[in-house]
């Protein structure tokens, strides 16, 4: 979770609220079905192989520790330390490698062409300038990497629709392809707004 620009007021927001993050389910993944709806989700979409991922705004690290547990090398960077600790908490409670930073997911530490798999859920939606965002987030991309975000547009009103996002990266990327994430089961509890996947693979 995070927004551009490091700035106190931002990152400290995110440290106020690294100790209750997880009690969201999605946030946690602390339910089994929860959890297991995800991996459902997430883990066909990837490379079969193992493959270097980096989770952009990885918040307290479920999704890294996730794909880490199914053999990929997954590198994390979120703006709060707060979140970062509680990260890197996890992965050694879950015994997985991951290694996480503290940074700005609008500019991640990471050299171009560096990764197979950017990884951004619920990121893009709060970033000020998230097209600038993306062409960095692409550049970070092996030939042939691939762009997976998590995002909606919620019944606050904030977020993104399915069609803005897909403008959005199709500025900068030839393919996304969206899919709607309704099944409760990934939420823990049923849903009336607009959640997606989207892919994008070149």
């Amino acid at each position: 979770m995070q927004t551009s620009g490091v700035t106190n007021e931002v990152r400290d927001f995110w440290d106020q609220h690294a100790a209750t993050f997880d009690q969201e389910p999605d946030h946690g993944l602390l339910d089994p079905e929860v959890r297991a709806a995800w991996a459902a989700t997430l883990l066909p979409v990837l490379p079969a192989d193992s493959a270097s991922v980096a989770d952009l705004g990885c918040g307290t690290g479920s999704l890294s520790v996730l794909l880490a547990q199914a053999g990929h090398e997954v590198r994390g960077v979120d703006l709060s330390p707060r979140m970062v600790a509680a990260a890197r908490a996890k992965a050694n409670a879950a015994g997985v490698s991951a290694a996480f930073v503290q940074g700005d997911a609008s500019r991640p530490p990471y050299a171009p062409a560096s990764c197979d798999v950017v990884l951004a859920r619920h990121v893009l939606w709060a970033l000020p300038d998230p097209a600038a965002a993306l062409k960095i987030w692409g550049d970070l991309l092996r030939p042939g990497g691939l762009l997976v975000l998590v995002e909606g547009r919620w019944s606050t009103g904030a977020g993104l629709t399915a069609a803005e996002c897909r403008a959005l990266v199709l500025d900068v990327r030839r393919e996304a392809d969206v899919t709607r994430l309704d099944d409760p089961a990934l939420w823990g509890r049923p849903i009336d707004d607009e959640r997606y996947l989207l892919v994008s693979r070149s």
